[in-house]
């Protein structure tokens, strides 16, 4: 079976792979069992070397890695050469964790005990077409630092960036089969990778809906798993708040990516005292945003994934129903949709489900008491922001909104030295960050008993 690769901005077909199957698999995992037990002998150091190296390779290709984004996936080349830069920069940072992925002397009596930090062995990277090429190395880069071989499943829509990645991997000196790409479908390729024995670690970002299926499945097996799953996130605005940067900054916020992002501010909650004034700095704001080619460096927005995504967004919102902002979108070829802005209460479905295109709903409120019921009043934790003046305030809705990534005064999400995940159903474990390497190992602790015999 051959994957065919769309361009989304142009409906044109750009590259077939072959889709992998469950013997593609077993033998992928088989590979990566025996290249992981070398590179995981491999002085630490070394290994630190060899991903610094990989680094460097990619920083070497970022506009041709950034271009095959904007070819897949439809991203602006902005947005496609910081992810470019993104995967790089990562890999600088896992490894200079390399060397300080260390264990602990603890205190006992009647010997000395000692831990260590164990790689679990072959990780599956499950990887969605939304952000393809950073949220793989999110996956890769910590996991091979701390000594484990990894197998990408990339989304079967967006295979190429992976693909090229694994071979700027070998370029740069990592070991054969240390760092594999499958493209595939979910129910062949993905169920391979979850239900394989030898695969002792699913990291998952995708659908809440699937990420229950994996996770039930490694429940089964009592396989480790990280879940990044779905999000409807919050922007308050409380009326002491900068008014205008909060509405000229807020389309960024659930545009981005023509908002398939698990972290846009899709609900926009106002207070009423400055509800109106704020719409009247929106509209403009919204409106700025160029909708187009995403090769051109000027636009902001560019289409949707698919054809199915499109009709996704259209069923939530028909090109009828009543909009306080609808932009402009280019007809034609490619998978466009207009920018949209509703108003509506909490208890809307658009205010409800993650819509995953570039709709936003804006709901006011009363109070303090009430935007924190607000913000929390979805199955969702993952992200939010806030715009206030008022540094207790800011400390208290941080504290009380559930979320596992708030920012202040800003919309920033992501970044590779900070934890990232989410609360409720957005998702189980974190990525990135201090612990992103901890994550992929296992704690051996070790008594040695100094009696004499």
């Amino acid at each position: 079976m051959q994957l065919a690769i769309l361009n989304p901005a142009t409906e044109e077909v750009i590259a077939t792979v072959p889709a992998a199957t469950a013997e593609d698999v077993d033998a992928a995992v088989r590979r990566a069992a025996t290249a992981q037990r070398s590179w995981a002998a491999l002085a630490p150091g070394e290994r630190a070397r060899l991903l610094r190296r990989f680094a460097a390779t990619v920083d070497q290709h970022l506009e041709e890695l950034a271009l095959l984004e904007v070819r897949e996936a439809g991203h602006p080349i902005g947005n496609a050469r910081w992810e470019a830069g993104n995967v790089r920069d990562l890999l600088d940072y896992a490894a200079g964790g390399v060397e300080r992925l260390t264990g602990q002397q603890i205190p006992v009596s009647g010997g000395l005990n000692v831990t260590f930090q164990e790689p679990l062995g072959v990780i599956a990277v499950i990887v969605p077409w939304n952000f393809p090429m950073p949220i793989a190395a999110w996956g890769f880069a910590p996991a091979l630092a701390a000594g484990n071989a990894v197998l990408v499943k990339p989304a079967e829509t967006t295979p190429l960036t992976a693909l090229r990645l694994a071979e700027l991997a070998l370029e740069a000196g990592i070991p054969e089969g240390l760092l594999q790409v499958l493209p595939g479908t979910g129910p062949v390729a993905g169920d391979a990778l979850v239900g394989h024995p030898g695969v002792a670690k699913i990291v998952f970002t995708g659908s809440t809906a699937v990420g229950r299926r994996i996770m039930a499945s490694c429940a089964r097996q009592v396989k480790r798993v990280t879940l990044e799953l779905g999000g409807k996130s919050p922007n308050i605005v409380f009326a002491d708040a900068d008014l205008e940067r909060a509405a000229a900054t807020a389309p960024g916020s659930f545009l981005d990516n023509a908002g398939q992002d698990c972290c846009a501010r899709s609900r926009i909650l106002v207070q009423r005292t400055v509800y109106d004034r704020f719409m009247e700095l929106l509209e403009p704001a919204v409106r700025a945003v160029t909708v187009g080619d995403p090769a051109d460096p000027a636009t902001g927005m560019g289409p949707l994934i698919s054809a199915a995504q499109r009709e996704r967004v259209r069923s939530y919102v028909p090109e009828t129903a009543p909009a306080a902002i609808r932009g402009e979108a280019p007809s034609g070829k490619g998978f466009w949709y207009p920018a949209t802005v509703l108003e509506g209460t909490a208890d809307d479905r658009t205010a409800l489900e993650e819509i995953f295109g570039p709709v936003a709903v804006v709901i006011p409120f009363e109070d303090e008491a009430e935007a924190v019921r607000l913000a929390n009043a979805t199955d969702y934790g993952l992200s939010g922001s806030l715009w206030t003046r008022d540094i207790s305030r800011a400390l208290r809705v941080s504290r009380a909104v559930a979320a596992g990534n708030l920012s202040v005064n800003s919309h920033s999400s992501v970044r590779y030295w900070t934890p990232f995940g989410g609360f409720k159903q957005s998702g189980l474990g974190r990525e990135l960050g201090p612990g992103a390497l901890a994550a992929f190992t296992e704690t051996k602790n070790v008594f040695i008993s100094n009696e004499e015999f």
